[in-house]
């Protein structure tokens, strides 16, 4: 016997009623996007893999050790599946010169891939939210994108999470702070754990985002970004706050939030909760604005975020985030060759009038048909036998408020349907 093929690690099958779920989710998320003005933007899963190292960074944790890249062997092209949207979007951007006409807001959902060890919150292929503001220089635009995603949690009934906010300043600003980093670690190399050393020369503002216990003492006294920023940057950054104070949003300033990628420049944020354990970021992101010229084409700022949609999802559902079960309108039960036909003609002008209608297959009795839907959440049955459709009549029959059934001609069925499945109350309690 040959052996059963399963999904591959990490990357998970979604369906049923969690599909639904998912489905319900993405549609909230949409209309909360596009009530801040973004628009969609769809790039492609898989892209050439130069674009992440160029964008990311070589000496980061993604390129060195998560990236799915391989070699088309077709043709020769070194590809990866996205592990990130960020870089994608402003290659499509540039290659289809989208910001000719002016600044854009664009947004994307979709999954991203990482080769990491799987665990709640945290998997293979996952999914994200991303929002990203292209050819805005000031920090309204930032502040903008840190109060959608307080909005975004007050939607969805969200509490504890806390705003972590950080200034990155210039990319010579940085160098002036990567040198004093450098020396600083150098005097303490006996310190540093193997990583660290790995990255003193390479990349010395990640050693500052260690997870090691042993270390935290040694980075908390490190030279600290924020006393190496020029008077730009720290107008552009008191801009920011001031947004935000008057918004009302509380935030604590945090030095060493640096952020994984190598694009960032000046404001980075992360939106972070203790209800995930381990994987505590709920949403991260800040400014980029040197990406779009590392990437060939001019300087343009640029400022975006992003979240798991899989983290977003539990966090929702451990608050009480109830998604509606999604149930048809009518069940049609059925028996008889000449019962079968002419149900089949009603549920296709049912469903051309706009209900949702769940057809019985399979055969079985009446007893057992009307068991399923039951079972289907639809609030009636639709009976049709065949001296109903002798007749040209059905049978509607009221699930769940124990109404009366009815023999109903099927040229009326869809008034009659309407009044009963859609009524309101006027204000005296009368239909």
């Amino acid at each position: 016997m040959s052996q059963s093929l399963r999904a591959v690690r990490g990357m998970n099958d979604i369906f049923l009623d969690e599909a639904e779920t998912w489905e319900q989710f993405e549609s909230l998320i949409r209309d909360w996007l596009k009530s801040y003005g973004f628009r969609p933007i769809r790039t492609p899963i898989v892209e050439p893999t130069p674009l992440f190292r160029r964008a990311i960074g070589e000496v980061t944790d993604i390129v060195e050790k998560e990236m799915y890249s391989f070699e088309d062997a077709l043709n020769g092209e070194h590809l990866t599946l996205r592990p990130e949207n960020t870089a994608s979007c402003v290659r499509a951007v540039m290659q289809h010169s989208l910001l000719h006409s002016g600044p854009k807001r664009l947004y994307y959902y979709g999954p991203m891939f990482r080769h990491e060890r799987p665990q709640k919150g945290r998997y293979r292929q996952f999914h994200q939210i991303g929002a990203e503001a292209l050819g805005f220089a000031g920090p309204d635009i930032d502040a903008e994108l840190i109060l959608m995603c307080a909005r975004l949690w007050d939607d969805l009934g969200l509490e504890d999470i806390r705003l972590e906010l950080n200034s990155l300043g210039s990319a010579e600003e940085r160098a002036n702070h990567r040198a004093a980093l450098i020396t600083y670690f150098e005097a303490h190399a006996e310190q540093l754990d193997e990583e660290a050393r790995r990255r003193l020369y390479t990349n010395p503002l990640r050693i500052l985002d260690t997870k090691n216990p042993d270390m935290q003492a040694l980075v908390e006294a490190a030279p600290t970004l924020m006393d190496y920023l020029g008077e730009e940057s720290l107008a552009h950054f008191a801009g920011v706050q001031a947004i935000l104070k008057d918004a009302g949003i509380p935030y604590r300033i945090n030095t060493r939030l640096v952020r994984g990628l190598d694009y960032y420049n000046r404001t980075v944020f992360e939106w972070v909760t203790d209800q995930l354990g381990a994987q505590g970021t709920v949403c991260a992101g800040g400014r980029y604005d040197g990406l779009v010229e590392q990437l060939g084409g001019k300087a343009t700022p640029a400022a975006g975020f992003a979240m798991g949609v899989e983290r977003l999802l539990a966090l929702w559902q451990s608050s009480g985030g109830e998604p509606e079960r999604e149930v048809p309108d009518l069940y049609v039960v059925h028996q008889g060759e000449t019962a079968q036909r002419f149900a089949f003609r009603v549920a296709e002008d049912m469903r051309a009038q706009g209900f949702s209608v769940l057809f019985h297959c399979g055969g079985g009795s009446f007893k057992a048909q009307m068991k399923k839907a039951d079972g289907s959440g639809a609030p009636c049955a639709l009976i049709i036998g065949d001296d109903e459709a002798a007749a040209s009549e059905v049978t509607l029959k009221p699930l769940r408020d124990g109404g009366e059934q009815r023999r109903v001609a099927a040229d009326q069925l869809a008034d009659v349907l309407a009044d009963l499945l859609f009524a309101v109350e006027d204000d005296d309690g009368s239909l």
